[in-house]
């Protein structure tokens, strides 16, 4: 008696990339977390992925900015999608904790989304910190119509600031958030299930912290 053989389809060649680029995205972001951009090779991100040719990073993403892009890239849709959904509640409000938690919430809930252990934070606060990379992610970030109207949104709040100080307190802003929940990731993904905390708790928090640096008085003679 004859029994029919069942094989499963076969891979086509564009999912079987589009798997490999994953796979590859996934490893770098955590090894550049955990190791720092200029301290991780692409042999060992693409090793880290299981690809036996060691230039697979460099054959699907070409340089090392455009890897950077490419996960930076891989977060933004997200982040953007739940401030989206968060712009239709602050967009006539006048509070700034309104527009501030417009700012926070999107990136914490992400970090929540994505689970436990995750690595964003850390990769983005390792390419901030990196003088050759930071101003390629944070272009690429403000390049978003609806970052560019959350802190519009903050600054109307406060028509007073002058400029220079405006451009100070969201550097600071930026720094204080993603070094911040950087930091956070680290002791989450070392705690596990023993953490006494979570994002929507730490969104929270630095929504009121960061809505407290915008308000501080301003003491500089230059405005």
């Amino acid at each position: 008696m004859f029994t029919e053989r069942v094989t499963a389809p076969r891979a086509s060649g564009n999912d079987r990339s589009s798997g490999t680029r994953e796979a590859l995205l996934s490893a770098a972001e955590r090894l550049f977390a955990e190791q720092g951009l200029s301290a991780v090779s692409n042999r060992q991100i693409s090793t880290a992925a299981g690809q036996g040719n060691n230039a697979a990073a460099n054959y699907h993403f070409g340089s090392r900015s455009d890897l950077l892009r490419a996960i930076e890239s891989r977060h933004r849709a997200p982040i953007e999608e739940f401030r989206v959904r968060m712009l239709a509640d602050v967009t006539d409000s006048g509070e700034l904790r309104d527009w501030v938690g417009l700012l926070v919430r999107p990136l914490t809930d992400h970090l929540a989304e994505l689970g436990n252990p995750s690595w964003y934070a850390r990769f983005a606060a390792q390419a901030m910190a990196d003088p050759v990379y930071r101003d390629i992610v944070t272009a690429d970030a403000l390049t978003s119509p609806l970052l560019v109207r959350t802190l519009d949104g903050i600054i109307g709040c406060l028509p007073d600031l002058g400029k220079h100080v405006r451009h100070q307190r969201t550097v600071m802003t930026r720094n204080l958030l993603m070094h911040s929940c950087a930091e956070l990731e680290g002791e989450l993904a070392a705690s596990g299930r023993r953490a006494r905390w979570n994002w929507r708790d730490v969104g929270e928090e630095l929504t009121d912290g960061i809505a407290g640096l915008w308000r501080a008085p301003v003491r500089s003679t230059t405005s």
